[in-house]
């Protein structure tokens, strides 16, 4: 019997025990949560400071976009596309007009050396037994039109030793010079005289004669640019003035 009060008080002691270990654990426990809700409460702080920060840079990196609504950095980018887009047009349109002045400038010359055909005619000695009188023949051989010729005066040389010597030539027909029309063919005549005391004598009996015709040739009545020069050289064995002698007068060489 005796032992049954010392096991209640000793109950009621543990029990006390119990219940004082509870209300710490409940005020550990209580801590705990304070503490853990200050920590969310910080938490929860901390990404709203951060979350301001990209708002700032978004705002300083929006302004330069915000240059592109500019009224004057919009016109000037325009007038900077527009210079070159002006550029590049002027410099196909000077590209394309070399291109059709180089075209018109080879059809004229292969006009002006292929299609016009040049030839020494005659050579017949004058009355007077010191001149000569030369026809010159032009031919027009181009499908594309007329040729317009500005004819140069003929210069006539003899050989005199080892150099040629220009003796005096003129026009038959002095208004024949200038600007001539040729649309199939056209002769022209040359007076000259070649008074050459010490004239080569390269075939026995015969002056060694040298003629150039230079000539202006265009595709248009009043040329601009459009003008080729054309020289053309004959060579022949003239028989001196007054000289007798079977024919011929004289004879042909090809240009050398």
């Amino acid at each position: 019997m005796s032992g049954e009060p010392l096991d209640k008080d000793e109950l009621i002691r543990d029990l006390r025990r119990q219940l004082a270990a509870a209300q710490s654990e409940l005020r550990l426990n209580k801590r705990r949560a304070e503490t853990r809700g200050a920590l969310i409460d910080r938490l929860r702080e901390a990404p709203r400071k951060q979350a301001t920060a990209p708002a700032e840079v978004t705002s300083k990196l929006g302004r330069p976009r915000g240059l592109w609504h500019s009224p004057v950095l919009l016109g000037i980018v325009v007038m900077v596309m527009l210079g070159f887009a002006v550029d590049a047009g002027v410099g196909r349109y000077q590209s394309h007009l070399a291109k059709q002045q180089r075209q018109a400038r080879l059809q004229l010359e292969n006009a002006a050396m292929r299609s016009l055909y040049v030839e020494l005619k005659r050579i017949v000695a004058l009355a007077d037994g010191k001149s000569f009188r030369m026809t010159l023949s032009l031919q027009n051989t181009s499908p594309a039109g007329p040729l317009y010729v500005m004819l140069n005066p003929v210069a006539v040389y003899v050989q005199s030793g080892m150099v040629w010597q220009q003796v005096p030539s003129r026009p038959a027909d002095p208004a024949g010079a200038g600007v001539v029309t040729v649309a199939k063919d056209h002769a022209y005549d040359v007076v000259f005289t070649p008074d050459v005391a010490n004239w080569a004598e390269l075939m026995p009996g015969y002056m060694h004669v040298r003629i150039q015709d230079d000539l202006l040739v265009s595709q248009r009545a009043q040329p601009g640019d459009d003008v080729v020069e054309r020289r053309t050289p004959f060579y022949v064995y003239l028989r001196p003035p007054g000289s007798a002698g079977p024919p011929p007068l004289f004879i042909p060489m090809p240009p050398h």
